[in-house]
């Protein structure tokens, strides 16, 4: 019995020698930040932010509908948009090619995508997909909602928000499902 008790504290000295040295080795990895990088999205970033405020400020002076959507949208796509374009790892850890994962996270920004595993393979074709999707979102939204406002369409006034949110929503996670599922 002693045999077995040695044994089993042998295997389990090993496993956490094992766990110990993994943690060390991806610790030492230093990620490469998006503003390392030399890029364009730095300049396309900036007049797309000024764009989408001065959307919003259009929308809101002419008393356009759902602008408490719009706002939201537009200043989420602000954020997500700077963390992607300015701070984004441009390159996973290695545990991410060797496991299969489907969450990321990176301080306080957390992205799971169920059925998708994010990998060294796929993560610069889904940066791209955020980053276009994102810059593009803050003109465009709030152009769509001035020319629908000014329609006078009952359906906008009804549910223009509902249908602004689900936009919103499927144009940013099908591209990143698409591209991440393509290059995985």
């Amino acid at each position: 019995m002693s045999e077995k008790i040695s044994h089993d504290s042998t295997m389990e000295n090993d496993t956490v020698e094992n766990i110990v040295k993994t943690a060390i080795t991806y610790a030492d990895e230093s990620p490469e930040r998006a503003y390392h990088a030399k890029s364009n999205w730095f300049a396309f970033y900036g007049p797309s932010f000024l764009t989408g405020g001065i959307g919003m400020f259009l929308n809101d002076m002419t008393g356009q509908p759902w602008m408490e959507t719009l706002s939201t949208i537009v200043v989420l796509c602000a954020i997500f948009g700077a963390y992607f374009c300015f701070f984004v790892k441009m390159k996973l850890p290695a545990f991410y090619d060797e496991n299969r994962v489907n969450l990321f996270y990176d301080g306080a920004f957390r992205m799971n995508v169920p059925g998708l595993n994010f990998n060294n393979r796929n993560w610069p074709h889904i940066v791209k997909a955020v980053r276009i999707f994102l810059c593009l979102s803050m003109i465009i939204f709030p152009i769509f909602n001035f020319a629908i406002g000014n329609m006078g369409l009952e359906f906008w006034s009804n549910g223009g928000k509902y249908f602004l949110l689900a936009i919103f929503l499927c144009g940013f996670f099908i591209p990143i499902y698409a591209v991440g599922k393509k290059y995985e």
